[in-house]
């Protein structure tokens, strides 16, 4: 039986590198969500004026949450493809052909 292939995140040097990345890029993503949150919530009060704090909050809390998570996730799956992670994988799962064999077959 063969053994899995090995990640180049295996290295801690290549994998602290990429880590390194990954957290400069969440930086960024941090500025920019804070200043579209900031910009929001502006254009908010400007058009819709002093409505209830909640409305405000709950507005910030939901693009802050939506910006970070997408972008997050997003990061990790440029991570995993940038640094070969995705190639190690040895998937060795049977093809729909041959578990459920030619639909032709009547």
């Amino acid at each position: 039986m063969a053994m899995a292939n090995k990640s180049p995140l295996d290295d801690p040097e290549t994998a602290a590198h990429a880590w390194a990345q990954y957290r400069r890029v969440m930086r960024l993503l941090l500025s920019v969500t804070v200043a579209t949150v900031v910009i929001a919530v502006a254009l908010l009060f400007a058009f819709n004026g002093a409505i209830s704090v909640h409305y405000y909050i709950a507005a910030a809390l939901g693009i802050a949450f939506t910006m970070l998570l997408g972008g997050g996730l997003m990061g990790l799956v440029f991570l995993s493809n940038g640094t070969g992670h995705d190639e190690s994988v040895d998937n060795r799962l049977p093809s729909a052909d041959e578990l459920f064999g030619d639909k032709d077959d009547n």
